[in-house]
């Protein structure tokens, strides 16, 4: 049984950064794409940003792209997701997701491509 452990997150002014982690176990990770997706009160789970299991290959939603990046570290286990520049419509619960099949070369964007679910993690910014 996969379980993912994210931590990380708090309360931060616009302009902040903030780093997320992942700790998975149960698996080793590196033959699994790995994805961050974040959801709002009232609002659909949305994909934020995922990284293939090489590392090789990352991708993000338009929204982000340019103040998050995706990292991994296999031998630990890992995924990453350091945040800059948030602003207040970051704010939402940020969860890391694990594909569910091996050898993807990129990540997938939707929310049923991934079968293990971590807890989340809150971010909240304020203006």
């Amino acid at each position: 049984q996969v379980q993912l452990v994210e931590s990380g997150g708090g309360l931060v002014q616009a302009g902040g950064s903030l780093r997320l982690s992942c700790a998975a176990s149960g698996r080793t990770l590196s033959s699994y794409a790995m994805g961050w997706f974040r959801q709002a009160p009232g609002k659909d789970r949305e994909f934020v940003a995922g990284i293939s299991g090489s590392g090789r290959s990352t991708r993000y939603t338009e929204a982000v792209q340019g103040r998050f990046t995706i990292s991994r570290d296999n031998a630990k286990n890992m995924v990453y997701l350091q945040m800059n520049s948030l602003k207040p419509e970051d704010t939402a619960v940020y969860y890391c997701a694990v594909d569910r099949l091996r050898y993807r070369l990129s990540a997938s964007a939707a929310p049923n491509e991934y079968d293990y679910w971590g807890q989340g993690t809150q971010v909240t910014v304020s203006s």
